[in-house]
């Protein structure tokens, strides 16, 4: 499961405001999405001074660290030679997080994430790594190619990307001389980084599984590859569809929403057994699904990732990786089990303004992105973060609005007032103008 923001910032990607803002572990690159800023308006990027913040080295980071590292963040399925002779692709022995050259991209590398000083990490600070984990800016300033996930890795912690520095300066030193990544001059141009985090970030509400879902589901970044980002149509948040590629290999991700063509006959003892094995049923997974690394996740963890993932509106979108492709009317795409699919179009109805206009305003999400909605030339449109462009949103029965795979619903208190929306059915945010 992996490339875009998820959840809270969804409601941005699928906008096309940041949705190619990112890359994934899967495949999809999406350094040439966004437009090149015209040279007299460029603004030279400058990212946010270091500080002398230290972490304490305790074993409880460590352990915690760890988790983070071999499972939801999958660092070393990108910061690894990988063994794909074996089942899931596991990092070669004594090679975990020591570094690679990106398979398809010569010029990319992976930093080699061991402590070693010469070609590793062991001479960059704790800030270093958190700036370059969180914010996408390497140690020396320079922005970092999108290949880094830094844009879901923003939603980690201060705790846990405090763990994970120290789980990453406990590993053993892996002397690996690697080149240096060099991004050509035309993909440099287009290079975004996130914006430096300013404050704190929270962890989840450790007494609310779908609060501890959700942040799985978005350091993870399941909607990356579980969303079809790139056909004529979204189906809808993890619909499936994104077909994902690596040398030889070719796999089209899989619908996980609750929907009889995703996993609608699935239990939380059937996820577990799926993502722990790599097998569903007698078939294999994928290697190109990373489950070599979300196996680590305990059964807590698991449970409330797909209590989260259950908890979206279902998608009809039947897809598999074993008959041949056909075209697909719900898509727009060529997939396996593409001719069952049929579109269906709801009506839509014209939005009343005067019913709207008191959900104008800025709504926050528990991690401080926000999105926006006004009513520009006769039109209900909304808008993620600072974006400039809006969206114009649609209905079909005036109280859920929709914006491509998107569903926004407005929360009223007991006096009719707009306090707050509800995102895709299962992220809140509070109005907050």
């Amino acid at each position: 499961m992996r490339p875009m923001r998820l959840t809270n910032r969804t409601l941005a990607g699928v906008m096309g405001i940041v949705a190619c803002g990112m890359v994934s572990a899967c495949g999809r690159d999406t350094t040439t999405a966004p437009e090149p800023t015209p040279s007299a308006a460029r603004v030279v990027y400058q990212p946010r001074p270091l500080t002398n913040v230290t972490y304490e080295r305790t074993d409880e980071r460590r352990t915690r660290g760890q988790y983070l590292v071999e499972g939801p963040l999958q660092c070393f399925v990108c910061h690894s030679e990988r063994d794909w002779t074996k089942r899931g692709a596991p990092p070669k022995p004594g090679r975990a997080g020591a570094g690679a050259v990106w398979w398809d991209k010569p010029w990319l590398v992976a930093h080699n994430l061991t402590p070693d000083p010469e070609t590793g990490v062991g001479r960059w600070t704790d800030d270093m790594l958190v700036r370059a984990i969180r914010e996408g800016v390497a140690h020396d300033g320079r922005p970092l190619h999108p290949q880094m996930w830094s844009a879901s890795f923003s939603r980690l912690s201060d705790e846990d990307v405090a763990a994970v520095v120290v789980f990453l300066r406990s590993m053993k030193p892996v002397n690996n001389p690697l080149p240096a990544t060099t991004i050509p001059p035309d993909q440099a141009a287009r290079l975004r980084v996130p914006k430096p985090i300013d404050g704190p970030v929270a962890p989840p509400d450790p007494s609310d599984p779908l609060s501890r879902g959700r942040y799985l589901a978005a350091v993870a970044d399941c909607s990356g590859c579980h969303t079809s980002w790139y056909t004529p149509r979204n189906p809808g948040l993890f619909a499936g569809g994104n077909l994902i590629e690596r040398g030889n290999l070719k796999a089209y991700s899989t619908n996980i929403t609750r929907d009889a063509s995703g996993l609608a006959h699935f239990d939380r003892g059937l996820f577990r057994e799926v993502i722990r094995t790599g097998k569903l049923r007698s078939r294999e997974v994928s290697p190109l699904m990373p489950w070599t690394a979300f196996r680590h996740l305990n059964d807590a963890d698991l449970d409330a990732l797909f209590d989260y993932l259950t908890a979206f509106r279902p998608a009809k979108h039947s897809i598999d990786n074993i008959n041949a492709p056909a075209l697909c009317a719900i898509c727009g795409g060529t997939h396996p089990l593409g001719q069952y699919n049929r579109q269906v179009d709801a009506t839509r109805v014209p939005v009343r303004l005067d019913e709207v206009r008191d959900a104008v305003g800025r709504y926050r999400f528990e991690d401080g992105f926000e999105l926006s909605f006004a009513v520009e030339n006769g039109k209900f449109v909304g808008r993620a973060g600072d974006r400039p462009r809006p969206r114009e949103m649609t209905t079909t029965d005036g109280r859920v609005f929709d914006v491509d795979v998107d569903h926004v619903e407005f929360v009223r208190d007991a006096q009719g007032r707009v306090t707050g929306l509800i995102n895709n059915r299962a992220d809140p945010a509070r109005k907050v103008r």
